[in-house]
């Protein structure tokens, strides 16, 4: 779904493909580093006497979930590129709960998830992994706050000052 999400945007926001792009792989890559833990962690999934999972998953190795690292990481790389955040997160967190209701993780398998793909997400989209900073979506610029420091006008967080 998250993939999708990022595809879709790529494919009717030209403007900021770029950002897409990098929110999209940053999703993919939250994946494939969640896959790694599991096979180190090697936590098998829960198991209750008389109470079956409600699905099937395709291993049985259950630290970190991968779908709760890949919501989180989706939820703020997708947030930061443009889409509003508060579906995304109410999007993210239902999921990440889901895995819980599913009988197929212990919470500390979706909190270590969601909290491993904030982290990385939070990396990626500051430019943590890039010696020239962060990626800004085409025809960001960058502006001044009030003591001279650069500030994104994309930036959810960074005041809004003239």
């Amino acid at each position: 779904m998250w993939l999708a999400i990022g595809i879709a945007g790529q494919a009717v926001d030209p403007p900021r493909r770029e950002g897409w792009w990098r929110a999209t792989g940053t999703v993919a890559g939250v994946y494939v580093l969640n896959t790694a833990i599991k096979l180190v962690v090697r936590r098998r999934r829960p198991r209750l006497t008389g109470l079956p999972p409600v699905i099937g998953t395709p291993t049985m190795l259950s630290f970190p979930s991968a779908h709760a690292s890949t919501a989180f990481a989706g939820a703020l790389a997708y947030s930061r590129v443009g889409l509003p955040a508060a579906p995304l997160y109410a999007l993210a967190a239902g999921l990440a709960y889901s895995r819980l209701y599913l009988g197929v993780h212990y919470p500390s398998d979706v909190l270590a998830g969601a909290l491993l793909g904030t982290a990385v997400a939070a990396w990626r989209s500051d430019g943590g992994d890039e010696p020239g900073g962060p990626v800004q979506p085409s025809g960001a610029g960058v502006g001044a706050s009030s003591n001279g420091h650069a500030r994104l006008p994309h930036d959810p967080l960074a005041p809004r000052l003239a």
